[in-house]
This record gives structure tokens, sequence and C-alpha cells, in this order.
């Protein structure tokens, strides 16, 4: 990265500087269709959509389902409400969940961490059951988490009448609500994620079974997330991967049987990983370019943005981005921590494809009486 023009003009400061990248330039292909009913692929940091057909169409999601419960459970866990050790009793409506089970018995008291392992890797209705139980006294309870929380997170074509995924009315979410949910699993919660999700089989009561998620096994990088499977939805896949620091997630909604769900989450993640690369071009908190100030005790203060800036562009576009600092003012002290200074550009092909607020990192008091005369006399000049 190179700083090209600096510009003083009518109390403007403007910085341009090209992000600059080996890589050479080549024209994304089509993306994969694969056999689905829907379906979405989107990077991870910068939320970038790379794929989707019908990503925001209702459908059944079946035990993809189990993204929330298991997102209500970590939250659960985080606060300290729900401990791992604890043991949960399995009751008669547990005990008979049709479905996929982990073959828990009736009465029994099974550890939660145990229950979760059943959940996740086994999709096991039995043990999803029981957790809701436990963690709230009744699924109906547990339910009303679960869209409190689809509320919460912006998933507006959801909602939840069970924890399990089974089919029952008024149940539905879509592809993009479930990348949505996804993103939120793994950002928020992201060592319940590595601890668990990447799991190629779980073993209870001397039954061993084995992850459906085939991308943990055919996709390098590979290491979660969920499928699920009912008469109505079809076959359904959320899976994500990591190469190289970037993280693409897949949803995958109403596939013929297991093997296209597994073609399909394939396809679109090699195709995102082939075709584009995600940078984080600019760190939270860290000083982006020093603007001078007035009539403070220092003379500069760094200047750089709020959160990280992750940006995802077909490989070789990289090269010819541009990013425009603007400040758009003389800053004269006081200043405060996350003042807004000016802006931040980004633009591909004089096309803009970004705009951040810049702001002061630091907090500048006003300068003492020698360093303020100083700088009236300076200000004057200029």
């Amino acid at each position: 990265m190179a700083i090209l023009l600096m510009r003083l003009h009518s109390l403007c400061f403007l910085v341009v500087f090209l992000l600059l990248s080996p890589t050479t330039f080549a024209e994304p292909i089509m993306p994969p269709q694969p056999a689905a009913q829907a379906w979405l692929l989107a990077d991870y940091h910068s939320g970038r959509v790379l794929a989707e057909h019908h990503a925001d169409q209702r459908r059944e999601p079946a035990s993809l389902t189990k993204l929330m419960t298991a997102y209500v459970l970590f939250k659960q866990l985080q606060t300290q409400k729900l401990d791992l050790d604890a043991k949960a009793s399995v009751s008669a409506q547990a005990w008979g969940m049709p479905g996929t089970r982990m073959y828990t018995r009736l009465n029994d008291r099974v550890r939660v961490e145990d229950l979760i392992m059943g959940m996740i890797v086994q999709s096991a209705n039995d043990a999803t059951m029981a957790l809701m139980e436990h963690a709230a006294g009744s699924q109906a309870n547990f339910v009303q988490w679960m869209n409190t929380e689809a509320v919460r997170l912006g998933m507006n074509a959801t909602h939840f009448t069970n924890g399990t995924g089974l089919i029952q009315a008024n149940h539905y979410s879509s592809a993009r609500d479930l990348h949505q949910l996804t993103v939120a699993l793994i950002r928020d919660f992201p060592e319940y994620y590595q601890r668990w999700y990447g799991l190629k089989e779980f073993s209870y009561a001397s039954l061993t079974q084995y992850n459906r998620n085939t991308l943990l096994s055919r996709v390098p990088g590979a290491d979660g997330v969920k499928t699920g499977h009912t008469r109505n939805a079809g076959f359904c896949l959320v899976g994500s991967a990591v190469r190289a620091n970037m993280r693409l997630v897949v949803t995958v909604l109403g596939a013929a049987d297991e093997a296209a769900r597994g073609d399909a989450g394939a396809a679109l993640l090699e195709f995102g990983f082939r075709e584009y690369e995600t940078r984080l071009l600019y760190q939270a908190q860290m000083p982006a370019i020093n603007v001078h100030v007035w009539m403070g005790h220092l003379d500069t203060l760094p200047a750089g943005l709020g959160q990280d800036i992750y940006l995802t562009l077909a490989r070789g576009d990289f090269r010819k981005l541009q990013a425009n600092i603007v400040v758009d003012r003389a800053p004269t002290a006081p200043i405060k921590q996350g003042d807004v200074l000016g802006r931040v550009t980004l633009t591909l092909d004089s096309k803009p494809i970004g705009n951040y607020a810049l702001l002061a990192l630091r907090n500048v008091d006003q300068g003492n009486v020698v360093q303020r005369a100083l700088d009236q006399v300076r200000m004057w000049l200029q």
C-alpha cells in the first residue's frame, strides 16, 4: 500500500493510495447451478454474497432448526445459566421422539455436554428435547426464546414452532436467514463452534454414529456446520470452510438426496475459494492516517476505523482497488476518541464499493496558552 497523493485545500486533507496486489486479474466464472431448491454462498467476514438462488424463499428448515436451538443453548452456557456437567433427565416426551436419536433411555440422567454432542453430531431429537426441557422447562418455553433471538438477529423470513425441525405448521426459514444465523453462531460462540461442529462421530451407550455433513471429509478446510432432512424440506445443509484466513458459508435447501446435498455444498464452496479472495483492509482501532490537530496538546492525532473492514473481490481485482481518505475539516482540540473526522471511500474501476467513517483514535485536550498562540499564527499564515 503506497501513498500517492497528499494535498491541502480549503482546510481539507485528501490522501489517495492504492492497495496493490501481485495477483493478475481473472474474470470470475458463472457460479454453479446445483440441483436444489434454494442456496446461498457468502463470505463470513465481508458478508458479500457470491452466489444465490431463491435465498429469501420461505422453506422448511428440517434439522437446520437445531442451529438456533444450539445458539440459544450456547447463550445459556455463556451466561452460566447452563452447566455442561449438569445431568438432564430424559422425559417420556424426549425418549419417545421420532426421527434421528442418540438412544437415550427413559428417565436416564445424561450430561448436558453429551446431549449437545448428540444434537450436533447425530442430530438426535431425543437429545434436543431433553436439552430444551432442562434449560427452559418445556419445548414451548424454549421456542419462545428461539423466536426472540430470530427477531434480534434480523431473521425476517423465519418462525419456529419447535426446536428439532420435525414437520409442523408455521415452521419455516430461508437460506439467507439460516446464513445469518450461522454467521452469528460462529461469531458469538467460537469456542463452542470449534469444540463440537467439526466432530465426525460421537458414541453414546456403546453406539457410534457419524456426522452426516460429508463436507467435513471432502472439502479442505471444512469445519462445520449442520445437515437436515424431512419429507417436506428435502435434504438440507449449512457448511463452512476456511482457507488462508477466508471463511465461506454455504446454505443448500431442498436437494433431492444426500449425495446431491453434499455435491451442491462442495461445488459452491470450491467455486468461492477458486474465484474470490477476502482481505482485511483496515483493522479496528488501528491508525490508517495521522491527522494534524490545531490548538491541542498534541500536534497529530491517529485516525482509523471503528470496525474491521474486510473486502471480498474476484481474484486479481485488489490491484485495481483505490482507497480515498478525506479529512473533512481542520480538527481543532478538544477532540474526543470516536469523533468523526472524515470518510474512507473504496472504489473499484471508479465505482464506489464502500464508505466508512474515519474516527479519532484517542483524546486530544486543548494545548496550553503558548501552544494555542503558536497555532493561531500558523493558521493565519496558511
